[in-house]
């Protein structure tokens, strides 16, 4: 049953030309534009609508699933005025709504359009955003969540046609209520950590936070693995990394790759619920064929099952001080991270150093962080990366 949230009430109030939609985890952010877009859509023939994020990978996950999953809701769904190639869904009326990426350069300064939907605006560029906000003749919707201060903060919302709203999970009656037991656990946390404190400020109360302390700021996202003409892919496969999940945490494998002096990280497996024999089936056909893969040593039981499953899998060494050692490692180099790889990137941009009661920052991870992938690079880069020299015991 689709359900008509404050969200949404909050989101149509708005009257200006740029509407920013500022909002914390589970807000209905998505779930509240798209559906007036939609609305717009079936009431005014021939209107253009593009809704558009950082790549498309993260539109099918996010976007596009959300678009589909309301237009079923509302009983609206007609499977074949659907594009699934060119990502088009267009009305009877002659209106349409594309979703296409920004690394699209063709479309970014191609056509235009009436109605714009910039999804999760802080992982793209300004520059990207102005090329399609001035190719766009009516409203402009830009939301995310407010991780820092970034361009809508500072470029967009001081103009006299823009405007900015708040959204919390509170104006999302959707939300299941063990969804909101969880946000509202990390109030507890936020108490006596630094990290859980900033956590619920972003995703909790939808405010600008503060990321100050990135572990990683050498890294930047590529459209995918480098191919020659022939399609064959060029970078140097090193090996593959694999964290272990299972009830709480999802298993986790990237791909390590070399290319041009700098590494190249895709991201293979990001699921929770994996048995040892599904984490096979998913990588049999996943990664090449007799490719070596690092994973964690705290489960040797499992690496022997991978092992004996057919898989060239063995146990990351391990010895005093060997996350420090490994963000050490990673960076000395230029990281470049497929597009794709959606969960390494998220890791990537919120992974910050802890700090102390005083609140300077210490040589350590925050604890508690989404690290998964991050864990799955670091086993496999120390592994297999030439320059590291330090010598490990087996823990």
């Amino acid at each position: 049953m689709f359900i008509r949230t404050t969200a949404i009430n909050k989101i149509l109030a708005l009257t200006k030309r740029k509407r920013i939609i500022q909002g914390g985890t589970s807000a209905g952010k998505t779930f509240g534009i798209l559906p007036i877009l939609i609305d717009r859509a079936l009431k005014t023939p021939g209107l253009e609508i593009s809704v558009v994020s950082e790549s498309i990978p993260h539109l099918r996950r996010g976007a596009i699933k959300d678009f589909i999953k309301i237009m079923i809701l509302t009983k609206r769904w007609r499977a074949n005025e659907y594009n699934r190639s060119l990502l088009r869904y267009e009305f009877s009326n002659g209106s349409y709504i594309e979703f296409f990426s920004v690394s699209d350069e063709a479309r970014l300064r191609g056509a235009r359009r009436n109605v714009l939907y910039v999804n999760e605006a802080n992982n793209i560029l300004f520059n990207s955003y102005h090329q399609l906000a001035i190719r766009t003749d009516q409203e402009i919707y830009i939301d995310f969540n407010p991780t820092a201060e970034f361009w809508a903060h500072t470029e967009v919302e001081p103009g006299d046609d823009a405007e900015l709203i708040i959204l919390t999970y509170q104006d999302n009656e959707a939300l299941s209520n063990t969804i909101i037991a969880e946000i509202e656990s990390a109030k507890e946390k936020a108490k006596t950590s630094s990290y859980w404190a900033n956590w619920f400020k972003v995703y909790g109360q939808g405010l600008t936070g503060n990321l100050e302390g990135v572990i990683f700021e050498n890294w930047r996202a590529i459209p995918g693995l480098p191919r020659n003409e022939k399609g064959e892919v060029e970078a140097k496969l090193l090996g593959y990394g694999l964290d272990w999940g299972y009830t709480n945490d999802p298993t986790a494998v990237v791909g390590l790759y070399q290319y041009d002096g700098k590494i190249i990280v895709d991201e293979v497996l990001y699921k929770k619920g994996l048995t040892n024999r599904a984490i096979y089936n998913n990588l049999v056909d996943g990664i090449k064929k007799g490719a070596e893969i690092v994973g964690d040593s705290a489960e040797p039981k499992s690496i022997d099952e991978l092992r004996n499953y057919g898989l060239n899998i063995y146990g990351a060494k391990k010895g005093p001080d060997s996350i420090r050692q490994g963000i050490n490692l990673l960076q000395e180099y230029d990281i470049l991270v497929t597009e794709q790889s959606i969960n390494v990137i998220k890791e990537l941009r919120a992974y910050v150093w802890n700090k102390d009661r005083t609140g300077q920052k210490e040589n350590r991870p925050a604890p508690n962080q989404m690290d998964h992938t991050l864990d799955a690079l670091r086993y496999v880069a120390t592994s297999k990366l030439r320059n590291y020299s330090i010598t490990w015991s087996v823990k």
